[in-house]
């Protein structure tokens, strides 16, 4: 069920009665008012989420309606309903806050398109108000889990440069923690009231990562059938994170070196710049330096980047705290999925700190929360963890960073593993192995074969 009350201020009593009723059929709460001075009563006598107002009307025009609603109320966004001819009026309108604009006849798809993103913005909006003070808690720099040297390292340089605006790049293998620790940055920060935002850059093709970044005019590509702003607007005043930006093209590194340098964006399709206040702490697991060498990164982009640099040790690197990364992560999921697990036998725990968990913090999280999930006692057993840790972790063949054996014998050992672990997963059924690791039944037959 749609949540939103609208407010639809037309002087055509049709277009007023046809809105209304197309809103009620997708059960939005509507309210109706002729002019904007019956439109504002309206308001302040109701809770208003959105208010869709003609542009010309007699007495008040769409100027007046808004600027006296924003007044009311900042938090009900406005839509302007306008004729062709006064387009331009109608972004002017944008300009002094109006959520969106909507030339007539209306598109009824329209309309419903910009209520969408008005509800996503919201839920958005409301999901960051309830979650702040839990995150705030959450992600202090006391708050996150090490007791080894590496860690202490990362964690004072961290916190005395959250009190800065300095651009930090964050270093380090995939799963080590890097949001983490940009996360517990910008809740240390002047900024930590304002805006976190995250872009995941590997996530998203050249188009999309430029119009998530910087935003896009309508029409200015095929599919822009709105005005979106950017990331960068978004986090104004906050802080925008901006992972794996060693994966960022070179056309799209011009225009953040600008963001970063001048504190100016340009959406796609538009000629103005828009001025953003943005702290920027960015990630990368790439060596940075030698993609400078190969012409793959910016170096002047790099510079600005690399103001202050934290190295985020691989898991490999900070035994210590595997333990009590177990004892939280047991903790954690045992809650979470309702099941008591009190701890891990000594056995396991043993097992686990020989490991050298290639995927680091995350692959360590995956495996305690499905032992939990196949465990029937309340401890965590050797038998409970994938059944290649054993292997894995006494056979320094497995280990990638360990080049004493060649290639061809980490490989054949790699597979063997992986057959292994599917077949125990299947008591031994060939079939079943075989589509869990998305082969033929007679590809895996010919692999044991080869594999002896």
């Amino acid at each position: 069920m749609n949540n939103l009350s609208i407010l639809v201020i037309d002087d055509e009593d049709s277009q007023l009665q046809s809105l209304k009723t197309f809103l009620s059929k997708r059960e939005y709460k509507v309210y109706t008012a002729n002019d904007g001075e019956a439109g504002l009563k309206t308001a302040r006598e109701n809770l208003i989420d959105v208010v869709l107002t003609d542009f010309k009307m007699p007495g008040w025009d769409g100027l007046t309606v808004l600027k006296n609603i924003k007044a009311l109320n900042p938090e009900i966004d406005v839509v302007v309903m306008t004729a062709f001819g006064t387009i331009e009026s109608a972004v002017n309108l944008m300009k002094e806050g109006a959520f969106d604009y909507l030339t007539k006849p209306i598109d009824l798809d329209e309309l419903e398109n910009i209520l969408n993103r008005i509800k996503e913005r919201r839920h958005l909006i409301s999901e960051n108000r309830l979650l702040k003070e839990q995150l705030q808690d959450k992600f202090k720099f006391e708050s996150i889990i090490s007791r080894s040297k590496p860690m202490d390292i990362v964690l004072s340089t961290a916190s005395r440069v959250a009190q800065t605006k300095s651009t930090v790049l964050i270093r380090g293998e995939s799963g080590t923690g890097k949001e983490l620790i940009a996360k517990a940055i910008h809740f240390a920060s002047p900024r930590k009231n304002q805006t976190f935002i995250t872009v995941n850059v590997a996530s998203l093709s050249e188009n999309l990562l430029e119009s998530e970044l910087f935003g896009h005019e309508k029409g200015s590509f095929t599919g822009a059938i709105n005005q979106r702003i950017g990331r960068f607007e978004e986090a104004n005043g906050g802080t925008i994170f901006i992972d794996e930006v060693g994966d960022i093209p070179l056309s799209i590194q011009v225009k953040l070196l600008r963001a970063i340098q001048f504190g100016e964006v340009q959406r796609i399709g538009s000629n103005s710049t828009f001025k953003t206040d943005v702290r920027i702490i960015a990630a990368t697991h790439r060596d940075l330096e030698e993609m400078i060498k190969r012409n793959e990164f910016r170096e002047d982009l790099y510079y600005r980047l690399n103001v202050v640099t934290i190295n985020l040790p691989p898991l490999r690197h900070r035994k210590d705290d595997i333990q009590l990364l177990i004892d939280h992560f047991v903790q954690k999921y045992s809650t979470l999925i309702g099941k008591k697990v009190d701890g891990i036998s000594k056995e396991a725990l043993d097992q686990l700190i020989k490991y050298d968990f290639p995927g680091n913090i995350r692959e360590l999280e995956n495996m305690i929360e499905r032992a939990i999930v196949l465990t029937r006692g309340e401890i965590i057993t050797k038998d409970d963890l994938p059944f290649s840790i054993n292997e894995k972790s006494n056979n320094r063949a497995f280990n990638p960073y360990d080049l004493d054996d060649n290639y061809e014998t980490k490989m054949k050992l790699f597979e063997k593993t992986m057959i292994t672990e599917a077949l125990n997963r299947t008591n031994g059924n060939k079939s079943a192995a075989a589509r869990i690791l998305g082969i033929t039944e007679r590809h895996l037959r010919s692999r044991l074969e080869r594999l002896d």
